[in-house]
């Protein structure tokens, strides 16, 4: 997925010396969470709308300089790092920096979540098996050649939990020897947590997953 294509360039930018009123108002008209401050033309920071609360618009920005928060993400970052950005900062709306940290634009999160839930992993075809291993035993290429050794194919992975020495690994492939494909998993000490067609589970993961319930209810 090429997410730069969703990078966002007609919300403003703020600079340290401008008043708080001119933040205020860009919160009222919107619904996003934070707004990108620079300094001599260079990122500075973050200013969330929950800072401003109760604020004085004759203020400066400048006023409220040990309030920003330091999260961005760069042109090159991917769309897993972006949304685990959103994620941990409770945000809706994400400062892009280039080398230089110059503000190029933001990624709306709605926007993300849209092209993420519009991916391969989502839309083709297949079967959704989640295993669990020790985070110590486990490894993406052992995974692949367990999955490839049945005549397999990897749409789509990733990690959905890792705890207690524990990780969960979402993978989605396409296979017409789906119980082949779990066998060998239990051979390799993998415990199979989920092991069915993709219509259940991904009407379970888009209306229960706490993964994606936080990216969307930001």
């Amino acid at each position: 997925m090429q997410i730069q294509t969703h990078i966002l360039t007609d919300l403003p930018v703020f600079d340290i010396g401008d008043t708080l009123e001119k933040a205020i108002l860009f919160f009222k008209g919107t619904v996003f969470s934070h707004i990108a401050i620079t300094e001599n033309g260079s990122f500075l920071g973050t200013l969330g709308e929950n800072d401003l609360e109760n604020s004085n618009g004759h203020k400066k920005i400048e006023d409220y300089r040990y309030n920003l928060e330091a999260f961005f993400v760069r042109k090159d970052s991917n769309w897993l790092d972006v949304l685990e950005t959103f994620a941990r900062n409770e945000a809706n709306l994400l400062a892009v920096l280039d080398d230089n940290a110059k503000v190029i634009g933001y990624y709306d999160l709605n926007e993300i979540v849209r092209a993420f839930i519009d991916t391969p992993f989502f839309t083709e075809p297949g079967d959704i098996v989640v295993v669990a291993k020790g985070t110590k035993d486990y490894s993406f290429s052992e995974i692949a050649q367990i999955i490839e050794s049945n005549n397999a194919r990897i749409i789509g992975a990733f990690i959905t939990d890792m705890r207690n020495d524990v990780v969960q690994i979402t993978l989605k492939i396409s296979t017409s020897s789906l119980n082949e494909v779990l066998q060998t998993f239990r051979r390799y000490n993998y415990n199979i947590l989920l092991g069915s067609k993709d219509d259940q589970f991904l009407e379970d993961l888009k209306q229960r997953s706490d993964y994606l319930d936080k990216y969307l209810n930001v």
